[in-house]
């Protein structure tokens, strides 16, 4: 849709978010429940960027387009560059174009290997799981290791999803269990050639130095990159500008995004993050314009 005839004037000044999951991927709660979330909030649009599925997107638009609410399709995809995971996420996709498809369900075969090593270390360590269990459990979902964590916190293995990464899930720890990444370039041109702009996701959480960030966004720029997330939730201090700053110095337009996951993170807010974030609709304008 036409981005004027999407909204009216007031809508100018509701909060956008650029970066959301749903229950297809790592989220609670479903597209539908993200709109009704967005309609409580006063958000007047959002992007759907679940991980390496555009499953829930017509669920979500359907609903959206009931509500008033804007929906722009999207996804996030986990990379790798120089042994580190980078995260893309692509906004204004063409969803259902093939040869993204194609490419999304390579990911999708990625994350079921890792998936099916995980669980064997599951079982060995004493945490009895299967893929069936998980299934049941978080049906309509890309099972993840967040999944696995919720599954530990109903058993009452650990406390919460946060003790489950600390202690068991997370880089380094007994369970861990890496998953071979498409390149981040590729996942770049994937996104291009689907459509849609891509955009770096929340960069100050891959720790680079400032000159390795900045080689990175040029690089990627110079291969599509369209935007960096100056916008996010967990910044703190001078964060914003020092990405707003980064931004300018290499061309890349600014977006942002609370990476809302409802209970799987429960100090982030839909629209609002931790409480203070605004993302202006001149961000998602400009994001849109540059594809026409």
């Amino acid at each position: 849709r036409d981005a004027q005839e999407s909204r009216g004037l007031g809508d100018v000044y509701k909060r956008q978010d650029l970066h959301v999951h749903s229950t297809y991927s790592d989220g609670t709660f479903s597209p539908a429940e993200l709109v009704k979330e967005a309609v409580k909030n006063d958000i007047s649009a959002f992007a759907l960027t679940d991980h390496d599925t555009t499953d829930g997107i017509d669920e979500a638009i359907d609903a959206g387009d009931k509500a008033g609410i804007e929906v722009i399709p999207g996804i996030e995809i986990s990379t790798s560059y120089k042994d580190k995971e980078i995260h893309i996420v692509g906004l204004f996709i063409d969803y259902k174009n093939k040869e993204f498809h194609d490419a999304i369900y390579e990911e999708i075969k990625r994350r079921d290997a890792r998936n099916g090593l995980l669980i064997q270390k599951f079982n060995e360590a004493g945490f009895p799981v299967s893929l069936e269990v998980l299934e049941n459990m978080f049906p309509h979902s890309i099972i993840t290791r967040a999944h696995f964590a919720s599954y530990m916190t109903k058993k009452g293995y650990v406390k919460d999803n946060k003790e489950a990464f600390s202690k068991y899930l997370g880089d380094g720890c007994p369970l861990y269990v890496s998953r071979e990444h498409k390149s981040v370039y590729d996942a770049v041109d994937m996104i291009k050639k689907a459509g849609g702009a891509a955009i770096l996701a929340h960069p100050l959480l891959y720790h680079l130095t400032m000159g390795e960030l900045k080689d990175l966004c040029i690089r990627l720029k110079d291969c599509g990159l369209t935007g960096i997330e100056s916008m996010y939730s967990t910044y703190k201090g001078f964060d914003e500008l020092t990405v707003r700053k980064l931004a300018h110095e290499t061309g890349l337009l600014e977006s942002g995004g609370s990476d809302f996951h409802g209970a799987n993170k429960p100090d982030i807010r839909l629209g609002t993050g931790m409480g203070n974030l605004m993302i202006s609709y001149d961000y998602l304008d400009k994001l849109r314009d540059s594809l026409n």
